[in-house]
């Protein structure tokens, strides 16, 4: 396998290009900077606190000297270095689908209809560090942010958002928490609910998750009808050390979609898959704690959901009433 090269920006480059994006980014950006500085797994840096804030009949002008543009520009071109080296990650690796085929996709008839409409489209990318991105070089290759780019890639006048709300660490009862918030009061065209891993790792009962995951389902449902399609954990070596809980947790997971008529993202098994039959190691796609995705990782996930999302608006184009809890990719 030695044509099948792992794709792992370097230290300094991913530090560089979490560097930049704080010279550049907005302070309303302030959650995708922690992200970015997260993903280096670099200290927190404390050289340049906020200012005082100016009273006012005080006007505050920025100065910005010679030297200071030169380091702007120089930390433009890391981050657009960092860019292309993403934008070619499949070409290092190829993403390719689980290998025998997989069943057509259930239709996501309220995200499909909107984007055939030509209307805005909202999707809520939910979950833990997965959603968040923990792992990625850069926030810009977190799976909600590649979903984005590829979705507006192939409808280029689409209005389409993606609103991430990962946070690293929770399961189903914290989640549970804001789902009023930061999910339903969203008004969603499409849930993407990534959950399960850590309640894995915890050893929490995969019982009492399917049940609040079913609860959270009846309620985004009962709010507006949003397409809903669930993920579950990731194969990885943390997660494979604990294969008895995360074997009854995905099953489990897979009957709450059957029963409550939604999608369903095999993630465990599309990943084992990118490793049993297509043969690609590990670390190329899970990072070195044996959890998280990688670039590449994310890239791939991203890529193959997008790719169900765009068959399902074909099928609606196509007048094609395809039952909603036919999953994809899901081995029988």
């Amino acid at each position: 396998m030695s044509s099948l090269r792992p794709f792992f920006p370097t230290a300094s480059l991913a530090a560089t290009a979490a560097a930049a994006l704080l010279l550049l980014t907005p302070a309303s950006q302030s959650r995708a900077q922690a992200q970015a500085a997260q993903a280096t797994q670099a200290p927190a840096q404390t050289a340049n606190p906020a200012p005082a804030p100016a009273s006012r009949s005080q006007t505050t002008v920025a100065v910005t000297s010679p030297e200071q543009r030169g380091i702007t520009s120089r930390a433009i071109d890391k981050v657009k270095q960092v860019a292309k080296s993403a934008g070619d990650i499949f070409s290092r690796v190829p993403c390719l689908p689980p290998k025998g085929g997989s069943k057509a996709m259930g239709s996501l008839p309220h995200v499909a209809a909107k984007l055939v409409a030509g209307k805005p489209v909202v999707i809520v990318a939910f979950g833990s560090s997965s959603t968040a991105g923990y792992g990625a070089s850069s926030p810009d290759f977190n799976y909600p942010n590649r979903l984005a780019t590829q979705l507006r890639r192939h409808y280029p006048t689409a209005d389409i958002t993606v609103v991430n709300a990962g946070v690293g660490g929770e399961d189903a009862p914290e989640m549970m928490k804001r789902l009023q918030t930061q999910v339903i009061d969203v008004h969603p065209d499409m849930v993407i609910w990534q959950v399960g891993t850590n309640a894995v790792l915890r050893n929490l009962d995969p019982g009492d998750t399917a049940k609040l995951v079913e609860d959270g389902i009846s309620r985004i449902q009962a709010a507006g009808g949003a397409d809903i399609v669930l993920v579950d954990p990731q194969y990885s070596p943390a997660v494979n050390q604990r294969a008895e809980s995360a074997g009854k947790m995905i099953k489990l997971l897979g009957k709450v979609a059957e029963l409550r008529k939604v999608g369903i993202f095999p993630r465990f098994e599309v990943m084992r898959d990118w490793h049993e039959n297509q043969s690609i190691p590990v670390e190329s796609f899970v990072i070195a704690d044996g959890l998280h995705m990688n670039d590449w990782g994310y890239a791939c996930f991203a890529q193959l959901l997008g790719d169900d999302i765009i068959r399902s608006v074909g099928q609606i184009k196509l007048g094609v009433n395809v039952p909603a809890d036919v999953r994809t990719y899901r081995p029988m």
